[in-house]
């Protein structure tokens, strides 16, 4: 008769795998989703709604900020979970500023950046 492995590992395409590819996914939409014509340059969905004033930059902060609950979820320490919200509060307080935080939300990537941690 067969023993069952109660502490086996799981797959690469086990829960824990697909929660990071839902957060890549959500951080490739906001960030990378479409590029520039004529250029290399790729913005997202959170650079493109801070060009709508006032509920733009609001938007985009949700799922930002539902990346950080994934890696606080997935047991990331307090410290990078720190860095994780000062990246989507400097991009959502900076992307407020007319013009200049426009440029700076199609640069800065915050939500790349969490996904990678």
């Amino acid at each position: 008769m067969a023993t069952q492995d109660n502490d086996a590992k799981p797959t690469p395409a086990g829960p824990e795998r697909t929660g990071a590819r839902d957060v890549e996914r959500v951080a490739y939409w906001l960030d990378d989703a479409f590029t520039v014509p004529g250029t290399r340059f790729r913005v997202g969905f959170d650079g493109l709604a801070g060009l709508v004033p006032g509920v733009g930059d609001a938007l985009v902060t949700v799922p930002a900020l539902w990346i950080v609950l994934r890696g606080i979820g997935a047991g990331v320490p307090n410290a990078v979970v720190a860095r994780m919200v000062g990246n989507v509060l400097l991009d959502s307080v900076l992307g407020t500023v007319p013009v200049v935080g426009d440029l700076f939300d199609f640069a800065w990537k915050a939500n790349r950046r969490n996904a990678r941690v």
